[in-house]
């Protein structure tokens, strides 16, 4: 899921970007994380991932993006799929001197996820829109599911308020803040709190991050089919990647 995670040079972690551009441009990424969290929770069961993808932005602001990572817990929920895709598109642009803001809508795609057919599951595929506000290094940012969240059943309407910054340290060093809250519609049990801090610094086209990502899920709801681990736990997360 995250995925709206852009290349560094985009992007702050999370899965979404803000760029200033002078003219219309295209970039591409790809990363190597040693586990792929979304909003706090494994993708990957606590395990390494690949990712990659595009962003186009026109001069205007308008942007259209796609972004791929390998994943584990469609499989693990009984269903099958490796790949999360998310293509995302919207307009970003400054209201005032300033204050920046993003709005966009973001469809998460599990190709072959299968996870109607799994009981206590819908299908994983999901629609957000979302809009974010930005000033200074600070954002707020909040996504509202169109569809059900990521195969919970009568999700609809779930939403995630996201609180961030990322403030340059010196050095070429970029602290990054993070907090977060998962509502998922009819399902108090799978609601949650998420959070990070994390430092980047970049090397040439390379971005190195090291991050401590954890949250306050309830273990029983987000815990590994394939092995009972907690997805949710406090761990470090190291990210390496580069724009091209």
């Amino acid at each position: 899921m995250k995925a709206l995670i852009f290349a560094t040079a985009i992007l702050a972690t999370s899965a979404h970007a803000q760029t200033e551009v002078p003219a219309s441009t295209t970039i591409f990424n790809a990363a190597v994380t040693s586990d792929y969290r979304y909003r706090g929770i494994s993708q990957t069961r606590l395990q390494p991932a690949i990712q990659g993808g595009a962003d186009y932005v026109h001069a205007t602001g308008w942007y259209a993006s796609a972004w791929a990572s390998t994943i584990k817990w469609t499989k693990d929920a009984g269903g099958d799929g490796s790949i999360e895709l998310d293509l995302y598109g919207g307009k970003r642009g400054e209201i005032a001197s300033g204050v920046s803001y993003d709005i966009g809508v973001l469809r998460y795609l599990y190709s072959g996820n299968e996870l109607g057919k799994v009981k206590g599951f819908v299908n994983a595929n999901t629609t957000e829109v979302y809009g974010q506000l930005g000033y200074g290094p600070a954002t707020i940012k909040y996504s509202h599911a169109t569809t059900n969240l990521f195969g919970f059943v009568d999700s609809e309407n779930s939403g995630y308020l996201d609180i961030g910054a990322n403030i340059d340290a010196g050095n070429g060093v970029t602290l990054q803040l993070h907090a977060g809250r998962q509502r998922v519609e009819n399902n108090s049990a799978a609601t949650y709190t998420d959070w990070k801090i994390g430092a980047s610094r970049a090397f040439g086209p390379a971005t190195i991050t090291l991050a401590a990502i954890g949250t306050n899920a309830d273990k029983s709801a987000y815990a590994s089919p394939a092995n009972g681990k907690f997805t949710g736990k406090t761990a470090l997360q190291l990210n390496v990647g580069a724009t091209f």
